[in-house]
């Protein structure tokens, strides 16, 4: 390996955090409640979503990485992916939300795992979706 393709590998591994960070900053918007709070109170519920969110949108950067020519592409591809990831889920809540009458952030919020395996999952079913089109 290079000099060249290690600094290629740190700046794309850079860039590719420093979006992550901002992807779930936004995805916490979304949420009703402070995820980090939830989960510095022992909120297991919370943390089990969180941490298959944060997959999801790892595994859809890995994606855009790994068929992308330049990070510039891999790093609009991810965040437009998002995007759609973030609308899918969004309608599936509101409609489990309707249909079912599940809530889902308020029973991960209130510890509820089956509530949170449930919202992360979307998450990650998306991220594969989403994944195998890129």
């Amino acid at each position: 390996m290079t000099i060249q393709e290690i600094t290629a590998m740190l700046v794309w591994t850079a860039a590719s955090v420093v979006l992550l960070a901002i992807i779930m900053t936004v995805d916490a918007w979304f949420t009703r409640y402070k995820d980090l709070d939830e989960i510095r109170r022992g909120n297991t519920a919370v943390a089990i979503r969180f941490v298959l969110k944060l997959l999801a949108q790892t595994y859809i950067l890995s994606r855009s990485i790994a068929t992308s020519d330049a990070l510039g592409e891999a790093l609009i591809v991810s965040a437009i992916s998002f995007v759609i990831l973030l609308v899918l889920e969004s309608l599936f809540r509101i409609g489990l939300r309707s249909a079912a009458r599940i809530d889902l952030d308020q029973g991960a919020q209130e510890g509820k795992s089956s509530h949170a395996l449930l919202a992360g999952s979307l998450h990650v079913s998306g991220a594969l979706i989403i994944g195998a089109l890129l």
